[in-house]
């Protein structure tokens, strides 16, 4: 299987993370300062490691609607489609940037320090959530009693 790139879009930085060939687990791979060539340096970066989708994390707002920061990560998404050959599918990220940041935080790690970091971080999140819904999906029905 081929694997799955993971994206967590910022208006100052871009997070990414990787699945490992078996889709089992997400790893942090840069963070990309977001700029209007922020879509093609992702997309090389699919074309370099030869992922089959890409998953971008969309904030939705509690209520579960769009507000104005996922309509910001909508337009990426567009952009990012026409740039890539493969799927680019979105994924709720509800607080995933706050669980970075505490996952960080509760490992030892000061906030100065890990600015950069924090976004692969959530993108690593978002990836990983995405990977455990697709193992979900996958698993064969169990048993019934």
């Amino acid at each position: 299987m081929r694997p799955i790139l993971g994206v967590d879009f910022g208006r100052a930085r871009i997070g990414v993370a990787i699945s490992d060939e078996l889709r089992l687990l997400a790893h942090p791979v840069e963070t990309i300062r977001s700029t209007k060539e922020s879509a093609a340096l992702i997309a090389k970066l699919a074309r370099e490691r030869n992922v089959e989708r890409i998953v971008v994390g969309v904030p939705r707002l509690m209520s579960g609607g769009h507000g104005s920061a996922a309509d910001e990560v909508m337009q990426f998404v567009e952009k990012l489609r026409k740039a890539v050959s493969c799927a680019v599918v979105t994924w709720d990220e509800r607080l995933t940037t706050v669980a970075a940041h505490r996952a960080l935080r509760d490992a030892g790690k000061k906030t100065r320090t890990t600015r950069g970091y924090v976004d692969q971080v959530a993108a690593q999140m978002i990836l990983q959530g995405y990977l455990d819904s697709l193992q979900i999906s996958e698993q064969p029905n169990q048993l019934r009693q």
